[in-house]
């Protein structure tokens, strides 16, 4: 996963991208800047064993010819085949929508448009449309599609376990630390 950080995003406490490094080890995360790169996003970008997608709603790619593709299946499993790179733009939807089209150095890179049945389950800051999704949420799918699905159930439930949480403090009451998603967890931690 590669995050794409949208200024004051990583200090929100409902910002969800920092789970995503809590479970996926290899998890790059880098400030944006409509007018500088950081050198080590471009030689991640530019590294021969990824292969980078710009995770993204097909409905906002808007530049003819740009490639919405799908994932090929079990592209980590596939001898010879670079590793599927994430790149998601953590921020507000207003906000990745702008970084989206200021960031012409991500041109050259397929879009891939995710397409779940579900609706979104995040609780702490919602969009205006049910199938807008929080940074954790869209890294789960992608895992998912990637083959590793239990990494996607881990995070899911990270993310749940995170929300329960939030909520419980928010409202001055105490987290249910027997809940289903704390046992789900702990299922997923002992089958390591």
């Amino acid at each position: 996963m590669c995050l794409l950080m949208h200024d004051a995003e990583p200090l929100k406490p409902s910002n969800t991208g920092w789970l995503i490094a809590d479970v996926v080890a290899e998890t790059f995360a880098f400030g944006w800047s409509r007018t500088e790169r950081d050198a080590g996003l471009e030689a991640l970008l530019a590294d021969p064993q990824w292969q980078p997608y710009v995770v993204f709603p097909q409905e906002f790619v808007h530049e003819p010819g740009r490639a919405v593709q799908q994932l090929p299946s079990a592209p980590a499993q596939q001898e010879g085949t670079r590793r599927p790179l994430f790149i998601l733009l953590d921020a507000t939807w207003p906000e990745a929508r702008k970084m989206f089209r200021k960031s012409p150095y991500l041109d050259r890179f397929p879009v891939l448009s995710l397409h779940p049945e579900q609706i979104s389950r995040y609780q702490l800051r919602r969009s205006r449309r049910d199938d807008h999704f929080c940074t954790a949420e869209v890294a789960a799918l992608c895992l998912d599609l990637a083959g590793d699905q239990r990494a996607a159930q881990t995070l899911e439930t990270y993310l749940d376990i995170y929300t329960h949480h939030y909520l419980q403090a928010k409202h001055q009451l105490p987290p249910d630390w027997c809940s289903a998603a704390h046992a789900q967890l702990q299922r997923l931690q002992s089958a390591l």
